[in-house]
């Protein structure tokens, strides 16, 4: 436990070192974020600096390499993948910043990406023998699944991915809920006897650290550089351990983000009508009159909530 507490505290202190240092430069180097211009309620946060998930994963991947040197495949891997999808968002944050708008790369582009990234972690598990998930609400049961392994886990990524860079919308909101879910899985693994459990307690210090800095009202955001970062991350550590099936159960938030887009979608295109004010739903429920704290706070509390009657089965 005392290792666990000093990776926290550790990522902690770096992120918030590296949150103070990047913030003024990005605000130099004028890499604002571009502001849709039908979110009205967002009118005032144009030129809010983004990127700075670059803070809290640098301060993950110093910290995580730190405490457990190159000894852990499953940890070097995870904090490789975490680092690659970082660049990815890096280089859509970019476009928009650059061509001051709010479209950078291009959506096959960024699905070319995910997926290439994906198969080196499927590939990755079915080679190790990675290939048993743990059944929710079941204890320790748990099953194999052999070479499938390998589409599922490229499905997990892509999904998951997507869905945390779709509830990057209000402050505070990835950010919180992806915390509560790191944690929840911290204690999982804690529990369970995992190693692994270290990289989540490290990831939440980090996270704890941007969200002083990314709560309403945000002087910084994340970015695609964080929210892709997260997703990718969250799909690691669930995956590596064998709880791939906890995803749609602990990140319910996340899977209700991105059934909202997709619903919405369809439906519009089927009617020309739409069945929330605006998707994700969090700008439905915004619309609606909520304030950003009383979303982020329901998001997070919903998501402890989930992870409670989760652990109480482990």
């Amino acid at each position: 436990m005392k290792l666990y507490l000093i990776g926290m505290f550790s990522a902690f202190c770096a992120s918030f070192i590296l949150l103070l240092i990047i913030k003024p430069l990005l605000k130099r180097l004028k890499a604002g974020q571009y502001i849709l211009g039908y979110v009205k309620e967002h009118k005032d946060k144009g030129g809010t600096p983004t990127m700075g998930g670059l803070a809290f994963i640098s301060a993950l991947l110093i910290v995580g390499f730190c405490v457990f040197g190159f000894g852990d495949g499953r940890v070097n891997l995870t904090l490789a993948i975490t680092g690659g999808y970082t660049f990815v968002g890096f280089l859509d944050d970019y476009l928009k910043i650059s061509h001051k708008e709010n479209e950078g790369l291009k959506p096959y582009q960024k699905i070319i990406f995910q997926v290439a990234i994906a198969a080196i972690a499927a590939v990755y598990c079915y080679i190790n023998g990675l290939t048993e998930l743990y059944v929710p609400f079941f204890g320790n049961l748990k099953f194999n699944i052999y070479w499938g392994i390998i589409p599922l886990v490229i499905f997990i990524f892509v999904a998951c991915v997507n869905c945390v860079n779709l509830t990057d919308g209000l402050d505070g909101l990835a950010g919180g809920t992806s915390m509560a879910y790191l944690f929840v899985f911290a204690v999982m693994l804690s529990l369970r006897s995992d190693g692994f459990a270290e990289i989540c307690f490290i990831a939440c210090g980090a996270l704890g650290a941007f969200l002083i800095f990314n709560t309403n009202k945000a002087s910084i955001f994340m970015g695609d550089t964080g929210s892709l970062a997260l997703g990718g991350l969250i799909s690691c550590v669930s995956i590596f351990s064998g709880n791939s099936l906890y995803i749609p159960v602990l990140g319910v938030m996340f899977v209700i983000s991105g059934i909202s887009v997709i619903v919405q979608v369809i439906y519009y295109k089927r009617t020309r009508r739409r069945v929330f004010l605006m998707a994700p739903i969090h700008h439905h429920f915004q619309m609606k009159g909520y304030s950003e704290c009383k979303i982020a706070y329901a998001y997070v509390t919903v998501t402890l909530l989930v992870g409670i009657l989760c652990l109480l089965f482990v």
